[in-house]
């Protein structure tokens, strides 16, 4: 049995997790859920930033998970408002893990407020469900250097960004310049190090997260 959320996106997961590692044991303990991140980065006219826009996929078997059981009209087909009670539930839910978001500008710690627009899709073609959501500064701030890091701290979830136009600027100044630091990749000595973990046991925040955070750099004049 799975113990109370490590650093998962909702109470769901939990019980996803639970059936995984019954259904694919022995699997390696750490993570249990998988997030494919496009992000955009938020500017408004005078140049400042305002937040950022999250588009994260999960994997297929928590996608189906947690569409199991869900109303439709066509089956195997979920449309925008079938899904928005699982959306709020799992906007809800990240406040408790600061949105696996942290954002640094000039070299500071900068808070976010509580998502909005938010919405989730489901794509039948991989049977896959995609969160969309807005996560805004709790004050615009004009930076020089924005430094943005997505991430589990305690490795429950793994994010990577996606291979193809993972982050872009929204209304940035012409000179702004991005760039991105992805994961470093996993070594064998931790892939069995995780797969010692017993699948119930929590791990530390910071223990291995921080090691694979997506990076995101934004350097204005």
């Amino acid at each position: 049995m799975v113990p109370a959320m490590v650093s998962s996106l909702t109470r769901l997961i939990i019980a996803a997790v639970a059936g995984l590692v019954v259904a694919s044991a022995p699997a390696r303990a750490h993570p249990h859920v998988w997030v494919t991140v496009k992000s955009t980065v938020v500017y408004a006219p005078d140049g400042s930033v305002t937040g950022v826009r999250h588009a994260w996929t999960f994997d297929d078997m928590f996608s189906a998970f947690a569409t199991q059981g869900l109303e439709s009209k066509q089956k195997g087909v979920f449309t925008r408002e079938e899904l928005a009670p699982l959306a709020k539930v799992n906007v809800d839910s990240l406040k408790e893990y600061d949105y696996f978001t942290y954002a640094k500008a000039n070299g500071k710690k900068t808070p976010f407020v509580d998502p909005v627009d938010y919405h989730l899709e489901f794509d039948p073609k991989d049977a896959v469900l995609t969160l969309y959501f807005l996560l805004p500064l709790k004050a615009p701030v004009k930076a020089q250097a924005l430094d943005l890091e997505v991430y589990d701290q305690t490795y429950f979830v793994e994010f990577a960004l996606a291979k193809t136009d993972p982050v872009a600027l929204a209304g940035a100044p012409a000179a702004c310049r991005l760039s991105i630091g992805k994961p470093k990749e996993m070594t064998r000595e931790l892939v069995q190090m995780l797969a010692q973990i017993p699948a119930d046991q929590q791990i530390p925040a910071d223990s291995y997260g921080a090691q694979f955070s997506n990076k995101i750099a934004v350097k204005c004049p």
